[in-house]
C-alpha cells in the first residue's frame, strides 16, 4: 500500500495550531486547495462520524469522513467517501507534536491508498505534495503572519 508523508515545523505552539487543524470543517481557512467545506453528517466537526464535503480550487468535490479523533494526542484520521482520484481505500492522518526545545510544532500528514499501479507515483505525489505539503506551508505561513 503506497503512503504519502510531509511534516513541517510550525512557529507556533501546539495548543495553537491544534484549535486551527483540529475544525474538521475548517479547511477553507487555512488549506489554499480548498475554498469550501459544508458538514453533511454529524452534529459538529468534532464528532467521530462527521463527513465534509469539500470543493477544490479546480471545483473538484472531495467527501471525507472522521474516524478518529485525540484531542489529548492532537491527532485525526478521516478516509475518503467520494474522490476525483483513482484511489481505493484511503486513510489519511495529521498529527502534531510540540517540539520541546521552543514554542514550536512539529506537524505531519500522511495517507495511505491502494491505487493502479499506473496511477501510484503520481497519486503519492499530489497527495504528498500538492495537498499535505502546500497544507503544511500554508500554516507556517499564517502563524508566522499571526
Amino acid at each position: 500500500m503506497p503512503k504519502a508523508y510531509s511534516s513541517a515545523v510550525i512557529p507556533a505552539p501546539v495548543e495553537a495550531v491544534w484549535d486551527l487543524v483540529s475544525d474538521f470543517n475548517g479547511l477553507p481557512s487555512w488549506h489554499p486547495a480548498i475554498t469550501d467545506s459544508k458538514l453533511t453528517a454529524g452534529a459538529s466537526a468534532a464528532e467521530i462520524g462527521a463527513v465534509r464535503d469539500l470543493t477544490l480550487g479546480d471545483g473538484g468535490r472531495v467527501v471525507e469522513r472522521l474516524v478518529s479523533l485525540d484531542n489529548d494526542e492532537h491527532t485525526y484520521s478521516y478516509v475518503f467517501v467520494e474522490s476525483p482520484f483513482p484511489v481505493r481505500s484511503y486513510y489519511s492522518t495529521i498529527r502534531l507534536a510540540p517540539v520541546t526545545a521552543g514554542d514550536q510544532t512539529f506537524a505531519e500528514w500522511t495517507g495511505l491508498y491502494d491505487s493502479e499501479a499506473a496511477d501510484e507515483e503520481a497519486m503519492t505525489s499530489l497527495f504528498a505534495n500538492g495537498v499535505y505539503a502546500a497544507g503544511l506551508a500554508a500554516l507556517v505561513k499564517h502563524f508566522t503572519n499571526g
